[in-house]
């Protein structure tokens, strides 16, 4: 019991002791950094484009892929019982390498996607950190439930952002 009361005491003073001294709060609003960041309307386009690439090459492989399987079905009654059957195999191959492939570049696209976050992420906080000693701040809170526009540097690390340009 006796230990309680001495960590209260000392819980009490800790706390008294901040309150007394100079502290600086900041806040952040991080939606407003996503949506006017140059550096996310960099990503945006450059997965952006990185999809409709691979979207291309993949429709152009189904397309071929069916135009092959038609020609299959024309001429399959013509074909003997083992040029058939050889044939359907290399279809089959084919649908399954196709629907492979479209999986792992979807996978491989949502890696690089995170990776490409996180170090947009790290960029953000590295600004905000930077932002933060500069102005002598003790804490920066992200995205508080109310923050005085005094306290709120989500302006200044925008024009970092915007400084640095898409990089």
């Amino acid at each position: 019991m006796r230990t309680r009361h001495v960590l209260a005491v000392l819980a009490f003073f800790s706390v008294a002791s901040v309150a007394q001294a100079d502290v600086k709060i900041f806040s952040v609003r991080s939606i407003e950094l996503l949506q006017g960041s140059p550096q996310v309307k960099a990503l945006d386009a450059k997965l952006g484009a990185e999809v409709k690439k691979k979207q291309a090459e993949f429709e152009a492989q189904k397309k071929a892929l069916e135009e092959d399987a038609k020609a299959f079905d024309r001429d399959g009654p013509t074909m003997s019982a083992e040029q058939r059957s050889k044939k359907e195999r290399e279809l089959n191959t084919r649908a399954g390498d196709l629907n492979f492939a479209q999986r792992k570049a979807q996978e491989d696209l949502q890696n690089q996607q995170r990776e490409m976050s996180r170090d947009l992420n790290n960029k953000i906080q590295d600004v905000i950190a930077q932002v933060a000693k500069e102005k002598g701040a003790n804490i920066v809170l992200q995205d508080p439930v109310f923050a005085d526009s005094t306290v709120d540097i989500t302006a200044e690390v925008l024009k970092r952002l915007n400084a640095s340009g898409g990089k």
